[in-house]
């Protein structure tokens, strides 16, 4: 075993060989290793140091400033990955596709490989806007609820279903969203991960007796107010197909335990994707700069605004003809 370490270190060694050509030897020409220049991390020098950048459980949690987009693009290019990205246009929600999309196309993902599903009752007023190279459309048609609260309680089994006949088979990352959002900045392979969540912009600075998790303790959503480490936001989640399937099936599977017994979750599918992240830990955590709203000003801490609320009348355009 030692001798062979040794053989190894040697072959590597660029006194016998240019470490290039090696490389390339013992990999069969398998993979192409592109040079790339940028500034040497700092040990002692952390980019940020006003906010939190790692979990307990070492998930990094992703602010501005503390990752590099081309070394990341570097490493999934070579992977070729593939990035679906869900939606529903749900009645009047069918108003924000075209800023959704047009605002994604400037800022989701550019250069990648991208299939957008769009979940709707209203496939003929999608609109038709020019997308790029290797980006593709898909119109999945769905019931609509009468409740927008219905909506964003099935939204998970429709996700789930999908994810086992279809999604699994065509992209290897999946990321879910509001579609009343538009973009303001890159968003890119930074936020994948195995499974990923989001901090509500309206609990990132809060305490535990603040979050609005439910605390019935009847609900499978529950979470006693002595537990908990983040507040999720409902409108923004993904990772790994697999892992999607998982969460999905879980925050299903568990409104339709608690529906059998008439009940319902405080924040709907919020609440379960909490409950789920609290003993499923995300591996991942974007901060709020990638699901603000202007309703929470801007606080120093959040440098760039990536994807934002629209400004629009809830009574107006929930689910009323």
């Amino acid at each position: 075993m030692k001798e062979s370490r040794w053989h190894l270190r040697a072959m590597f060694s660029c006194d016998q060989h240019p470490v290039e050509s090696t490389i390339s030897s013992l990999i069969e020409n398998n993979v192409r290793l592109d040079r790339i220049l940028y500034p040497k991390p700092e040990t002692l020098k952390p980019p940020r140091t006003d906010v939190l950048t790692i979990a307990p459980w070492l998930a990094p949690i992703i602010w501005n400033g503390i990752f590099n987009s081309d070394i990341l693009n570097a490493q999934f290019h070579k992977r070729g990955v593939r990035i679906g990205l869900t939606t529903f246009a749900i009645k009047k929600y069918v108003r924000f596709m075209k800023d959704f999309l047009e605002t994604a196309e400037k800022f989701f993902m550019v250069g990648h490989k991208v299939n957008y599903y769009i979940f709707t009752d209203r496939a003929h007023e999608i609109p038709n806007i020019t997308i790029g190279e290797g980006r593709h459309i898909h119109i999945i048609n769905v019931t609509g609820y009468q409740r927008w609260q219905d909506v964003t309680m099935r939204r998970m089994q429709m996700i789930r279903d999908e994810t086992y006949s279809r999604f699994i088979n065509e992209v290897d990352y999946l990321v879910c969203v509001d579609v009343d959002m538009r973009f303001y900045g890159s968003v890119g392979v930074e936020i994948l991960g195995d499974v990923f969540g989001t901090l509500h912009p309206g609990f990132f600075g809060a305490s535990r007796q603040q979050f609005t998790y439910d605390r019935n303790p009847k609900s499978v959503a529950c979470i006693p107010v002595d537990e908990g480490d983040f507040y999720y936001a409902g409108g923004y989640f993904g990772g790994k197909i697999e892992e999607v399937y998982k969460l999905t099936n879980f925050c299903h599977s568990a409104m339709m335990t608690d529906k059998a017994i008439g009940i319902e979750a405080l924040w709907h599918d919020e609440s379960y994707l909490n409950k789920y992240f609290l003993y499923y830990k995300p591996t991942k955590i974007l901060s709020p700069e990638y699901v603000w709203n202007n309703y929470y000003g801007s606080p120093a801490a959040v440098q760039i605004k990536r994807f934002v609320g629209v400004d629009k009348n809830y009574d107006e355009v929930r689910f009323r003809r």
